[in-house]
């Protein structure tokens, strides 16, 4: 059975509050631990208003602490923000509390604008160009002292916290391969170059004492409903968002439009069409054929889901209908 896991930036629908949001997430995770998800990762993003999980570490305790099986991580904790010792200490005291359920999985994006990575990082010098260090030094804090060490993280000191490499690019394939570190790939919306990505990934694994083989993740968009119609009308609140992020004017998640032509712009959709190339919108046959021959080009080890839905039981209902067209890929993969 190929896994399925959860990515949530806990979302804020327009004329809703962060509290909502976050309300909404620890409901959401704990309707996909009963459906079999394997993880359910959270993101590090900034001064963004439909985005309630910029406090990555505090959400995941929250909802690690409100589920009892569910893997629970961070898809990603954006390094470049933080010294490598307070993730340590923050991914160590977590997996102190909840022991063998915690990833651990990073980027070198700031997750903001630059003016706010500033503001985050008081100065720049802590900068992408240092990120195999950083993360080598994070590394460092999860494995065992050595003798004579004079920092530790504590807690974190010899957890081994699984620790992902995340991208939207070459860069970290070729980073995650070279560390024998497992790979998530941002396809759910930065898809252009997914396959070369993988397949260098693959190409150049060395096996780690973490890893022994390449284990390659891909994002992927599923808004399913029980009718086609449905689903492309619950679609258009994500569109909307991109659109208004590339417009310089983020917000709040907005409802659903049902003239989303009128709403963007002919070349607006054409970017729509390009960054959401790795969305599944459907009933659920349309989402089963569609994710079917997804995993099938592109051999992906583990799927990480995001929903951008409206409405909140819509969302559920979207995952569930996810859900259930993973155990259907699964028994035909299991019989053929």
């Amino acid at each position: 059975m190929i896994p399925f896991s959860v990515l949530d930036l806990s979302p804020i629908p327009e004329g809703k509050s962060a509290g909502d949001a976050l309300r909404n997430t620890l409901d959401l995770a704990h309707h996909v631990e009963r459906l079999g998800y394997r993880r359910y990762w959270l993101a590090e993003h900034h001064n963004m208003p439909g985005i309630a999980s910029a406090a990555t570490a505090v959400v995941i305790g929250q909802v690690a602490a409100a589920t009892s099986t569910i893997r629970v991580g961070s898809g990603g904790i954006m390094l470049p923000n933080h010294a490598p010792l307070v993730i340590a200490e923050q991914f160590g005291t977590l997996e102190s509390l909840f022991p063998g359920r915690i990833d651990l999985g990073l980027g070198r994006a700031p997750g903001t604008d630059m003016m706010t990575a500033r503001a985050l990082r008081r100065d720049l010098a802590a900068n992408a160009d240092r990120f195999p260090e950083d993360v080598a030094e994070l590394r460092a804090y999860l494995g065992p002292s050595v003798p004579g060490q004079r920092i530790r993280a504590i807690p974190g000191d010899g957890l081994a916290v699984p620790i992902w490499l995340l991208g939207s690019s070459l860069y970290s394939a070729q980073l995650a391969a070279m560390l024998g570190m497992p790979f998530a790939f941002a396809s759910h919306f930065a898809p252009g170059a997914m396959m070369q990505a993988i397949e260098l990934y693959r190409s150049r694994f060395e096996p780690s004492a973490q890893l022994d083989r390449p284990y390659a993740m891909l994002g992927v968009n599923v808004i399913a409903a029980d009718t086609d119609a449905e689903a492309a009308r619950l679609f258009t609140s994500l569109q909307q968002s991109f659109v208004n992020l590339r417009r310089g004017q983020p917000g709040q998640l907005p409802p659903p439009t049902d003239d989303i032509d009128r709403f963007a712009s002919p070349t607006e959709q054409a970017q729509l069409r390009q960054a959401l190339a790795c969305s599944f919108v459907g009933a659920p046959r349309t989402v089963e054929a569609g994710l079917k021959a997804f995993v099938e080009q592109t051999k992906a080890d583990e799927l990480i889901v995001s929903g951008h839905v409206y409405d909140h039981a819509a969302r559920l209902r979207s995952f569930a209908i996810a859900a259930q067209v993973r155990d259907t890929l699964s028994a035909q993969t299991g019989s053929s």
